[in-house]
């Protein structure tokens, strides 16, 4: 179990880093700086979220729980 959550730790922070990249590349230059931020942080939290349920479930099926 320790290397699955290091396994999705690494695969998580990974696409997070895309995530907010891509963020960057569709709207930087079009809209203000601060606003840029909060849209990387506000996409990037939604990304999190949905990465962590789907790791739970996961962990969750593999022990049987579910």
């Amino acid at each position: 179990m320790i290397f699955e959550i290091l396994i999705f730790t690494v695969a998580g922070i990974g696409a997070l880093f895309i995530t907010g990249y891509t963020v960057h590349m569709f709207v930087g230059g079009l809209v203000s700086a601060e606003t840029e931020h909060q849209l990387i942080v506000i996409v990037c939290g939604i990304a999190a979220c949905a990465m962590a349920y789907m790791a739970w479930d996961v962990v969750q099926r593999r022990t049987g729980r579910k």
